[in-house]
């Protein structure tokens, strides 16, 4: 295996360290990169593009949910990314993969676990813990699947709309903060209506809710 750039976004020292391990024990030629924070991370991504694998904690600052693996896939579309939690109920593993991630490894996995599931990935395959099932509700794997691709047709500054309008944010907010026009704003979320199919921001606000952590999904957060 060539030399890769790697990037660790993980908000725990510990793990940090067990992941490099694990990449340098596959690939010891490796650059490996750290982040503390979501932010930290974009700005690796931005000043590194030949990063090819991200480690992304499920629940570091800043991210929320499943929004920061679809942003990655909407800005980065190139890179694989690996999800990583100790919140690793079967529901949220198989939400990860349907959003798209290459691999889900739980904190609990062991060293060896950890460079197993590095080197399915290297390969171009999807790694999942043991056990685990990702074909139980078909219907609901279809509708995530297709929610993960209207969110890649989207470009960065309308995922950057979005995430906004989710949040609650009014255009001519959204335009002081991205610094653009309000007509632009809504030229922008138009356009993310028809790629979204859905007919107003009400819709596509909760449409991008489907990415956040639910009771449904887990019966508590533990990472």
């Amino acid at each position: 295996m060539s030399q890769i750039k790697v990037a660790i976004a993980d908000d725990h020292p510990l793990f940090r360290t067990a992941l490099t391990q694990a990449v340098l024990k596959n690939v010891n030629t490796a650059e490996v990169l750290e982040a503390e924070n979501f932010q930290e991370l974009i700005t690796l991504v931005e000043n590194n593009p030949d990063i090819e694998l991200i480690f992304l904690d499920l629940h570091m600052p800043g991210n929320e949910g499943f929004t920061g693996l679809t942003l990655l896939q909407n800005h980065f579309p190139d890179i694989a990314v690996i999800m990583v939690s100790s919140d690793d109920q079967p529901e949220i593993i198989r939400k990860a993969i349907y959003f798209g991630a290459s691999a889900f490894i739980p904190k609990s996995a062991s060293l060896t676990q950890i460079s197993t599931a590095i080197a399915t990935v290297l390969e171009g395959e999807v790694w999942l813990p043991e056990h685990t099932d990702i074909n139980v509700d078909q219907q609901t794997a279809a509708e995530h699947q297709r929610l993960a691709k209207q969110l890649a047709q989207l470009t960065p500054q309308q995922y950057t709309v979005l995430a906004s309008i989710a949040n609650g944010r009014l255009n001519k907010q959204i335009a002081y903060d991205l610094d653009i026009k309000e007509t632009t704003v809504k030229k922008h979320v138009s356009a993310i209506l028809v790629k979204l199919e859905v007919y107003n921001r009400t819709q596509a606000g909760l449409v991008f809710q489907q990415l956040m952590i639910t009771s449904n999904d887990k019966t508590q957060i533990s990472a």
